[in-house]
């Protein structure tokens, strides 16, 4: 099935809302933030930023909640100065989840992420990881950009 196909039937179940889509979520509400899981659900998204069924190549499912952020606090009381009332936070919820992803799996280098749902409460993604252990011409040239994750864009 070319990957085209692959990626109108994924985006059709979102926006169609479908019965398989929120039973998918209903079941991934009840697993923990983490999961290791073993194929992408959405392989065609995958395999365009890097992710290659190989060893050392793995896939990590990442719960974040949305809404608000949390906000710096003001220490020295209600001054204009001190009202962090409309701050933007400084990181995305998909930047979030890599972060989460890598901070579990420290032996990984983060090689992309891209969204897989959301309900009412959580963002769902999907990180693609590559083991640093693993000796692998094409893994090699991922694993050397460390903490790419960390780095400010």
């Amino acid at each position: 099935m070319p990957y085209g196909i692959i990626q109108r039937n994924f985006q059709e179940s979102y926006h169609e809302r479908s019965e398989e889509y929120r039973k998918r979520l209903a079941e991934w509400r009840d697993q923990p933030a983490i999961v290791r899981i073993d194929k992408p659900s959405n392989p065609a998204r995958a395999r365009s930023l890097g992710y290659r069924a190989k060893q050392g190549v793995f896939v990590v499912r990442v719960r974040v909640a949305k809404g608000n952020r949390v906000r710096r606090n003001p220490k020295a009381g209600r001054k204009p100065g001190n009202y962090f009332r409309y701050i933007s936070p400084g990181l995305s919820l998909k930047r979030i989840a890599e972060q989460r992803a890598n901070r579990q799996h420290t032996n990984a280098e983060v090689i992309g992420s891209y969204w897989v749902g959301e309900d009412g409460k959580y963002k769902y993604f999907e990180v693609i990881l590559a083991d640093r252990a693993i000796e692998d011409p094409y893994l090699s040239k991922i694993v050397k950009r460390r903490g790419r994750v960390y780095r400010i864009r």
